[in-house]
């Protein structure tokens, strides 16, 4: 066990607080937007006083680090454990499966777009299922609503300008979302801009207190932001969320989503592949998102914890990844394996190394079982349960 720096990304969107808070470090005026706490290549975490790169320590000897059976199956640290601080939206984007992954890598590289250039999607070859906890009130937009659902929600918005929507949405049939998707993605400029002008002034102006204030107040915020973008009114048509601390959302590969606001914690399969759809200045790829994007409608895609003496074990069905939230009291034990630590409230001692508020620590395969002492809050992450050989490489 050994404690870990993590790697800050400012971008654009991020909290200018949330994460210095966390770290106890001071604000610098520019926004800390993600904290990654991992071995991926592009910010790998600095282990200990030599700030070894995590991700070269495990090249060095993965068997030693990931345990054979994970060093076999990956040859790497599988997952990446993030703090996510979001005080702006962020795009409309989906992550893609593990057979559009090793795709859309093989046409970028033919194509000789580099790899960390602006306009690349599929960094690498690899799915990229997330599962997002919040540390505060989370807001978020994540797979498609019910049709039904939406043409209620469409009734509470007197405004003829949004009719060709609601025509298309009341035709709908079987698989057709998909198509309904790449009419509003592939609009003209003049077109798109009429539609989403209307959806925004129409959220904007109803002051109704019922079950969609919510979501128009999301749209009638994204459509101020982003004038003209189509994004906006295919916002009309995703489920929308507000998780509360403990709350969790698993956004499985191609589920269309965009979080809007709020600090969570964020592990995911370690990838970097992401296809955009609106709501940003960023590359956006219509055609690339129509192809991997999940348009199967349902509820929120909420993740509830199992219980296990006394922890919130978030278990998504993949073989990645898994979470658990250990609320120590005294003492707590538990097998972890190759594991990532983040402590995000108290202090709590995790096999003799001291872990406050903010620190977060890398446990190697060679010490399976985790003794913690104290009062505080841990997110562990580890490798997710075998069993899931639906997603193995």
């Amino acid at each position: 066990m050994e404690l870990i720096e993590g790697v800050v990304r400012h971008y654009d969107w991020g909290s200018l607080t949330a994460i210095p808070e966390l770290l106890g470090r001071p604000a610098t005026g520019e926004p800390w937007a993600e904290l990654w706490l991992g071995a991926h290549p592009a910010a790998p975490a600095k282990v200990g006083a030599r700030a070894e790169p995590l991700d070269r320590l495990i090249a060095a000897d993965p068997a030693a680090a990931l345990g054979s059976a994970v060093a076999s199956r990956y040859g790497r640290l599988p997952f990446l454990l993030k703090v996510l601080a979001a005080a702006e939206p962020l795009s409309l984007q989906a992550h893609p499966s593990a057979a559009h992954a090793e795709a859309g890598f093989e046409r970028e590289e033919a194509m000789g777009i580099p790899r960390d250039g602006p306009r690349r999607m599929f960094r690498d070859r690899s799915a990229k299922p997330e599962l997002v906890c919040a540390l505060s009130p989370f807001e978020a937009l994540c797979g498609f609503r019910d049709p039904r659902r939406t043409a209620a929600l469409l009734d509470t918005l007197d405004t003829p300008g949004l009719d060709p929507l609601r025509r298309r949405l009341g035709a709908l049939a079987g698989s057709q979302m998909r198509d309904l998707l790449e009419w509003l993605l592939g609009l003209d400029r003049s077109a798109a801009a009429e539609l989403a002008e209307s959806a925004t002034e129409a959220c904007g102006a109803s002051d109704a207190d019922d079950e969609w204030s919510g979501v128009r107040s999301a749209v009638a915020a994204l459509g101020t932001r982003h004038r003209g973008d189509a994004a906006v009114v295919v916002a009309l048509l995703l489920n929308h969320v507000v998780l509360a601390p403990g709350e969790a959302l698993f956004l499985d590969a191609g589920c269309l989503h965009a979080h809007l606001g709020g600090t969570a914690v964020e592990l995911m399969a370690g990838s970097d592949n992401v296809v955009r759809a609106g709501l940003t200045s960023k590359h956006v790829d219509a055609a690339a998102l129509i192809e991997i994007v999940d348009c199967a409608p349902g509820p929120a895609p909420i993740l509830h914890p199992e219980r296990v003496s006394g922890d919130a074990v978030f278990s998504p069905p993949v073989a990645e990844f898994c979470l658990r939230r250990l609320d120590v009291d005294g003492s707590s034990a538990l097998e972890a394996g190759p594991a990532v630590l983040l402590c995000i409230e108290g202090c709590v001692d995790a096999n003799g190394v001291t872990l406050d508020r903010g620190a977060a620590a890398w446990s190697g395969a060679g010490e399976p079982h985790m003794v913690m002492e104290g009062r505080g809050t841990v997110f562990c992450a580890t490798v997710g349960r075998p069993a899931s050989e639906d997603r193995l490489p």
